[in-house]
């Protein structure tokens, strides 16, 4: 064979091994999960309460898997103790986004120089702090830094879904003033918009005050009129005398003293055991459990509560 018919030879197989090369890099690139960056930019209203975050009754832990420890710090929890000069001012935390009544307003905050995302911020409101969510892969500080109401948040793409995860908040509520998470808990959150709507997906994990994660999931809807309620300054005032004639008394019940223990057996009832929460009244199988123990209350007749007759 020539030298030219031996060279065009090589040049054949180094082609065809190219050509196999570059398919396998198409169908490794094809396989590959998209990360595409959703733009949450607006205000986001939401479309209806999930989770009875707002109950009437002052010892309501249904469904919540509050530990031992969660269990009595929520049943010592007075509500009068907000009305101490230092707590009057104190925020929700981060939970407080899927749980409260206020919407989510995004505003994305990019890089000074590039221009890239440097990250998402959720704004405050009254009660809550802002959520910066950091998108440039820093990490979390040490355990020992210190914690805020709003804690410390970073984020990353997972396909078209923004995941987040929170560290670094200090102590607060789960449900207002009923359950609570201590400041070693972590939240992950998860941000999908579908056109207008945007499903926010909660998971607590808390060591102290959690005998298993609390998951929670809000639907919120892009809106052009909104109602924000923007971070406001507190200013404290003196709200209760005796708190202010004995600066250092902390309101709070002794262990099985809460005054309202039995209101939602005696409105709805729903035996206490379920009342105080735990891993299992989370799940659907603990009605079996109630079956033989739960008679539901009478009807409502007459007006209900409505309206007088015209």
């Amino acid at each position: 064979m020539g030298s030219d018919a031996l060279f065009v030879q090589m040049v054949k197989k180094m082609m065809s091994r190219c050509c196999r090369l570059t398919v396998l890099i198409v169908l490794l690139f094809a396989a590959a999960p998209a990360s595409a960056q959703v733009d949450f930019t607006g205000t986001w209203q939401r479309v209806g309460q999930h989770d009875n975050g707002a109950a009437r009754e002052p010892v309501d832990l249904l469904g919540m898997p509050l530990s031992p420890d969660g269990r009595a710090k929520a049943l010592s929890y007075d509500i009068a103790s907000l009305s101490a000069t230092e707590r009057q001012c104190q925020m929700y935390p981060p939970i407080y986004a899927i749980v409260g009544p206020f919407p989510l307003q995004f505003v994305m905050v990019p890089d000074p120089v590039t221009q890239k995302l440097l990250a998402w911020k959720i704004l405050g409101w009254g009660d809550r702090d802002e959520t910066m969510i950091w998108m440039d892969g820093r990490p979390h500080p040490s355990s020992l830094a210190p914690h805020s109401h709003g804690g410390f948040t970073t984020g990353q793409w997972e396909g078209d879904t923004l995941t987040s995860v929170t560290t670094h908040a200090k102590l607060g509520d789960i449900k207002r003033h009923r359950g609570f998470s201590s400041d070693r808990a972590t939240l992950t959150m998860r941000f999908s918009r579908h056109g207008d709507l945007l499903t926010v997906t909660g998971i607590l994990e808390d060591p102290v005050y959690l005998a298993e994660p609390y998951a929670l999931t809000e639907v919120f809807r892009l809106t052009t009129n909104p109602n924000n309620f923007p971070l406001t300054a507190c200013e404290p005032i003196e709200e209760l005398p005796r708190l202010h004639e004995n600066p250092a008394f902390v309101p709070h019940y002794r262990p099985g003293k809460h005054p309202a223990m039995n209101e939602m057996t005696e409105h709805y009832n729903i035996p206490l055991e379920a009342v105080v929460g735990g891993p299992e009244t989370m799940y659907p199988e603990y009605r079996k459990k109630l079956k033989d123990k739960y008679v539901p209350p009478p009807p409502v007749t007459g007006r209900g509560g409505g309206p007088p007759p015209q």
